[in-house]
């Protein structure tokens, strides 16, 4: 459902505490890092019983990365049905299997919140690790800033009231603190809340299936666009759109029970069910509805729904979508709050970010400001902002694949209850591929976006060292490795 895909920069990411003496292999002594353990006033019944288990984990991965076909349709415009339908099917290859599989091996052998910004860190050092978490906390914050505004969109179809004005300000603001607070109540909640979201949000297109079958031309399926050929570039920006993300639950892997299996699972699941979820709706939609590549824009399945069940299966669609839009704005702030509390962890920033709410065992500064970031940003416009995410999700992959390679040559004896079955050479191929897939976004990028990341990577360096100064005057309160307990590796 990440939708607003258009122009040949907006490649974007918009669009998820176990002890390792818990796992098997696991020992605490290999990697003592305070996010392990965890910091600030939860108490440890509260934390318990908000751990995430495989079921809503599984669908808080689906809501990272898709949340439904919604927002596929611009590649049936830009390459016609044909060339959709085998993107949506090649593309988890070549991207989400690959980013599933590193993320399921170093979740596992390193189970703190912060997820990536752990894995960086413990490679190359706090230095990368600190700008690691700026680059992905200004992509996670800015996609979930996204979502209230486009739910706000989507009832304005049921509710034209709310289109504008103060009836407008009335809904995101609505939308921002509700959902804030849900979070607040722990990744348990948030998490069951995902799985009746997501089930919810695929029942129209279950139904749609199922009616579209007997109406099934598989000549549709050949249909090409207009004179104006092919856009290969709307085509890959779609693909990408919708299929990236698989790591961004790794920042809340402190909060899985027992993470060394429940994340390759629930990774597996996901994977399925978001590429499933892709290919049969386009797959049912363009072989029964005769209507050219070039009408389908942002949210045609809803109107493709209509013409296959009618206007109960057009309006259920809608309807999906908003509570799809709920579902992914809840776990992107999720996954943005608990980067800053394992990033607080790991003594990057103050300990308030790591501290936890006594009733719930939750990050309760971490999601206040992650709230009121994506809250003030709902009012903006995305189109250049979105573009600038793009390169920084890219810099940040790039670097996160590196780290899994130069983990596993250098620290081979680094228990991992889940390995990627292939030695140095093959992950060494496994990432060749989607790295350079990142090298040509990053390389297509116009020069404004260039100067607008190098700015929030500059941004990302001052903070690291403004809070190496604040830890050295002691101006405010850190974690215990801001008093050195780092060990590179």
């Amino acid at each position: 459902m990440k939708q607003g895909i258009h122009g040949s920069d907006n490649i974007s990411p918009l669009h998820s505490k176990a002890s390792p003496e818990a796992l098997p292999g696991g020992d605490a002594t290999q990697f003592p890092i305070t996010g392990v353990a965890g910091t600030g006033s939860g108490t440890g019944h509260a934390r318990g019983r908000n751990k995430l288990t495989l079921f809503p984990l599984i669908f808080l991965i689906f809501f990272e990365v898709a949340g439904g076909p919604y927002g596929a349709e611009p590649a049936v415009q830009a390459g016609g049905p044909l060339l959709a339908l085998i993107g949506f099917t090649v593309f988890p290859f070549v991207w989400a299997v690959p980013e599933s599989l590193v993320t399921a091996e170093l979740s596992t052998a390193m189970p703190g919140n912060g997820g990536y910004v752990v894995w960086v860190d413990r490679a190359f050092g706090p230095f990368a690790g600190s700008l690691m978490g700026t680059w992905k906390y200004v992509c996670s914050a800015i996609g979930a800033a996204a979502f209230p505004a486009l739910c706000s969109d989507y009832l304005t179809r049921v509710a034209p009231a709310v289109s504008r004005g103060g009836a407008r300000v009335a809904t995101v603001v609505t939308f921002n603190v509700a959902l804030t607070l849900l979070n607040c109540t722990g990744l348990s909640v948030v998490g069951w809340t995902a799985v009746a979201l997501g089930l919810a949000a695929l029942s129209p297109f279950v139904l749609m299936v199922g009616a579209a079958l007997p109406k099934v031309r598989p000549r549709r399926w050949g249909a090409t666009t207009a004179a104006g050929g092919k856009d290969w570039k709307l085509l890959l920006n779609t693909l990408f759109w919708n299929l990236n993300g698989w790591d961004s639950v790794s920042t809340m892997a402190g909060e899985v029970e027992r993470p060394g299996r429940t994340f390759p699972a629930a990774l597996v699941s996901a994977v399925c069910i978001g590429s499933l979820g892709y290919v049969l709706p386009l797959l049912a939609a363009t072989g029964a509805v005769d209507a050219p590549p070039e009408a389908w824009g942002d949210g045609y399945f809803a109107d493709a729904a209509g013409l296959i069940g009618g206007k109960w299966l057009k309006y259920w669609t809608e309807v999906g979508a908003v509570l799809s839009s709920i579902g992914l704005y809840s776990s992107s702030m999720s996954s943005a709050a608990y980067l800053l509390a394992g990033m607080a962890d790991l003594g990057h920033l103050p300990s308030l970010f790591a501290a936890r709410a006594p009733a719930f065992g939750t990050p309760w500064a971490s999601i206040s400001v992650t709230g009121a970031i994506a809250l003030g940003m709902s009012f903006l416009s995305f189109d250049s902002i979105v573009a600038v995410t793009n390169f920084l999700y890219s810099l940040g992959m790039l670097l996160e694949f590196a780290a899994f390679v130069w983990l596993r040559a250098r620290r081979p004896d680094l228990p991992r209850p889940y390995r990627v079955p292939l030695g140095t050479a093959g992950v060494v191929a496994m990432c060749a591929v989607p790295s350079s897939f990142l090298v040509l976004v990053m390389a297509v990028a116009g020069w404004k976006v260039c100067v607008a990341s190098a700015a929030f990577t500059a941004a990302g360096v001052v903070v690291y060292y403004v809070m190496a100064f604040c830890k050295d005057r002691g101006c405010l309160k850190f974690g215990a490795r801001a008093e050195g307990e780092y060990e590179g590796c």
